[in-house]
């Protein structure tokens, strides 16, 4: 593999209204993140990808840009987002952003435009159809908010336009050279500015297969979920090997795709050498256990088990083409340590189990705001505390399934992307420390338990396990074998018991027992180190052949070659 500037980094993603408010006004801002640069720095960060904090309603929170060249006045100036950029590369750290381009607001310049002249130079930047009462739609899918993707178009009864997420969300028409070309010449213009590179967002979707048809229905509402289409669709490549050579290879740039319906023989394609992106999002274990029928009908959580299976899945499937980036969670999620770990098992111990597992596969690591100090999911008790779009449909699908409203609000709590989304907790002050003023969303009570201020003090906590983690990745001893080394899954048939070997340079054993009962361990080769143990003990017998490890321990050995 060839060697790039990335590989060896720490990523953190931030969503910007909930991380730190500076002006008391309940909205997190840049001069916010300003602030905490150097907590940042602290934990071990190098990159760090912001959600959208462009021009937006703020329909789908920023997901909906209605001018790709400006900053939200909410989030702050571009002279506050300059100055970001400067302040992070004094600190050697790269400044990421979201390249949300399959659609953007109904309010953007350009969709304003295909309203006045539907069938003039930029109702082609869209997929605008004729439509006429009682006829069937273009194509039978179904938006990923709930409904169909087709919508009027306001002012034009006998016209209907297409979105695949919300009916602010104009698709985009990728077909379209000049729609290509206008969004290579907006990445030019940030990368110029001094960006890192980009998350680029629901990018799979930009090539839909055309001309419209209908697919499968899987619900008594008559539509047809999109990934039938997008399994469908051939030619994304084409778009996005333009994009990688018109706008992100100039720069070196960094990139990162949030890419589902991948397949398999398009993996190199995609992440390896001279691939349309440095890296892409493991999404195995977060896609593992949804229903077609809604989250009502998916799984809360995952066992152990199920979780191994899926991790060492994507990390067989990536071996010898390139590099993933590892999550347990994101703003579209629910909190990894509610989705991962059984309620029983909750805990700081089994916390720190969870993010060592995972932060040591091979593969660039991403925390996400709140990770590093094990925020939870957040109860909801009424649908007037509900905010996301996608939980409001999810809800009444499982009304209209004949749950009751409690059942329905059961399932919102534990998939809501809300959950992901609450302020970040500094400290256990009023709203968390977050902000002076009312927080737009509600603060998760836990707080005053789980904060960033009681866990600096405290050597065993969860934020000081992230803080050892970072520094082991980048320990020059170990860094080549943990950025570098191989995957080797160990014992994988062991119930309960997740571990893998990196071997590099060193030669070393990942090993967490995710039970609530001690485990006796053979090693491959005997220990010659405990470079890190989430308790502080461990018991080697048989010669440092074997190991005990108590519930819930997870321990980093370094064997003999």
């Amino acid at each position: 593999m060839k060697k790039q500037w990335w590989h060896d980094k720490v990523a953190y993603q931030i969503y910007p209204k909930s991380f730190y408010d500076s002006n008391g006004d309940g909205i997190g801002d840049i001069p916010g993140i300003i602030s905490k640069l150097d907590y940042l720095k602290d934990l071990g960060v190098d990159i760090v990808w912001l959600s959208p904090i462009y021009q937006s309603p703020l329909a789908d929170q920023g997901y909906d840009i209605s001018d790709y060249y400006k900053i939200d006045p909410r989030f702050g100036t571009m002279e506050d987002m300059d100055r970001l950029i400067a302040e992070a590369k004094k600190r050697e750290m790269y400044i990421l952003m979201d390249l949300v381009v399959n659609h953007c607001s109904d309010e953007h310049e350009w969709f304003q435009k295909a309203i006045q002249d539907p069938d003039g130079k930029y109702g082609n930047f869209f997929y605008i159809q004729d439509r006429k009462e009682g006829e069937p739609l273009p194509c039978n899918w179904r938006s990923y908010f709930g409904g169909p993707v087709w919508e009027p178009l306001p002012g034009h009864p006998d016209k209907q336009y297409l979105h695949v997420f919300h009916k602010k969300q104009p698709d985009l028409n990728w077909e379209n050279p000049e729609v290509r070309e206008e969004v290579y010449k907006n990445i030019r213009w940030w990368m110029e500015k001094g960006l890192g590179g980009f998350r680029i967002d629901a990018i799979i979707n930009i090539k839909k297969k055309l001309p419209f048809a209908d697919y499968p229905v899987d619900r008594e509402d008559g539509l047809s979920p999109i990934g039938y289409m997008l399994a469908d669709a051939t030619g994304v490549g084409d778009f996005l090997g333009e994009m990688q050579e018109k706008a992100f290879a100039p720069y070196n740039a960094f990139t990162v795709g949030e890419v589902f319906n991948a397949k398999d023989e398009e993996l190199k394609d995609f992440i390896g050498e001279g691939g349309y992106f440095s890296t892409m999002f493991d999404f195995c274990e977060t896609c593992y256990g949804k229903s077609a029928k809604g989250w009502y009908d998916s799984r809360k959580y995952l066992t152990p088990e199920e979780y191994k299976s899926c991790i060492f899945q994507a990390q067989k499937k990536i071996s010898g083409i390139g590099m993933i980036s590892n999550i347990i969670e994101n703003h579209d999620e629910p909190r990894g340590v509610s989705h991962y770990i059984l309620p029983q098992d909750l805990c700081d111990e089994s916390k720190k189990l969870l993010a060592g597992v995972y932060f040591l596969l091979k593969g660039l690591p991403f925390i996400y705001q709140g990770q590093e100090i094990g925020m939870e999911n957040m109860k909801f008790t009424d649908k007037g505390e509900i905010d996301d779009i996608s939980t409001l449909d999810e809800y009444q699908v499982a009304l209209e399934a004949g749950k009751s409203q409690e059942e329905a609000l059961e399932t919102a709590s534990a998939f809501s992307r809300d959950n992901a989304r609450t302020p970040m907790q500094w400290n256990s002050r009023e709203h968390a420390g977050f902000t002076t003023g009312k927080p737009w969303l509600h603060v998760n009570p836990n707080y005053m338990d789980i904060n960033v201020e009681a866990q600096e003090k405290d050597e065993g906590s969860v934020l000081s396990f992230y803080k050892k983690l970072t520094r082991l990745r980048k320990d020059p001893q170990y860094s080549e074998t943990l950025v570098y080394g191989e995957f080797r899954p160990y014992l994988e048939k062991k119930k309960n018991l997740i571990a893998y070997e990196r071997v590099g340079e060193k030669h070393l054993l990942i090993l967490g027992n995710f039970q609530n009962e001690e485990r006796v361990v053979d090693l491959p080769e005997k220990a010659l180190n405990v470079l890190l143990n989430n308790l502080k003990h461990g018991i080697f017998t048989d010669k440092g052949k074997k190991i005990l490890l108590s519930a819930y321990q997870f321990v980093v050995l370094e064997l003999e070659k």
